[in-house]
């Protein structure tokens, strides 16, 4: 089997995809609405693999990854309304936990950068929704929503924090932090 840096260049990131696309479609199996009564609102478990992205792989790989993910995701089965939402929540997500990274084990968990890129992407599909619906009325949701993001944020961060050390102690995922280090 191949491990050379091209070979993690171009499976990783595939993988990662195929892998947001399937914890996509588990979350859907799962309602919160016993926990929490907020129409639509999700685990975010796909978040994880974004978490894992920023942490792991170049900064534009990790926005690929997402940016496939949402076109996939809609194309398999939300149509053009849940890529609109989905674009615009998960690319807000995106700049906020990549902003938030650097800042990662100093003055944030990973789960704090989970629970900020949760309610970042909760106002991107409000302001996407103010737009497609063409009124401010939708950001009365904004608190329900942000409740959520701060259970779902912190569920989805302490998933990613726990399966880092054991990532951390595997060959291929050491070459990427030296790659991803590398002057």
């Amino acid at each position: 089997m191949h491990d050379g840096p091209l070979f993690r260049r171009l499976t990783l990131p595939a993988l990662l995809v195929s892998l947001a696309l399937m914890l996509s479609a588990v979350e859907r199996l799962f309602s919160l609405d016993l926990l929490l009564p907020v129409p639509g609102l999700r685990l975010g478990l796909p978040n994880i693999v974004t978490l894992f992205a920023l942490w792991a792989l170049p900064a534009k790989t990790a926005l690929l990854i997402l940016v496939l993910r949402c076109v996939l995701a809609s194309l398999f089965g939300g149509g053009a309304s849940a890529l609109i939402f989905s674009l615009s929540g998960g690319l807000l997500a995106f700049v906020v936990m990549w902003a938030l990274f650097p800042l990662e084990g100093k003055r944030l968990s990973a789960a704090g950068i989970s629970v900020a890129g949760a309610a970042a992407h909760n106002v991107g599909q409000l302001l996407a929704a103010r737009v497609v619906m063409g009124t401010a009325a939708v950001f009365g949701y904004l608190p329900f929503l942000l409740l959520g993001s701060v259970l779902t944020g912190l569920a989805t961060g302490a998933a990613f924090l726990a399966m880092r050390p054991a990532l951390l102690r595997t060959p291929w995922m050491q070459a990427l932090q030296r790659e991803k280090h590398r002057p």
